[in-house]
């Protein structure tokens, strides 16, 4: 990730510029995963349940 700061903008400007960067790049999130290794079993169950909480969200129903 690379910012330029331009002659009149000031830094906290710019390290918001950088923070939003790296939050939609999803940067964090990937470092977040890969903090602690995950089981092969762990990680199916995490996705089965991602699957269907998104299942749920999408047919409108809450559980």
């Amino acid at each position: 990730m690379e910012i330029v700061i331009n002659d009149d903008e000031n830094v906290e400007r710019a390290l918001r510029r950088f923070k939003r960067m790296v939050l939609k790049a999803g940067i964090l999130a990937d470092v977040r995963k890969h903090q602690r290794y995950e089981k092969p079993s762990e990680r199916r169950k995490r996705e089965r349940e991602q699957a269907a909480r998104n299942s749920r969200r999408r047919s409108g129903t809450r559980a």
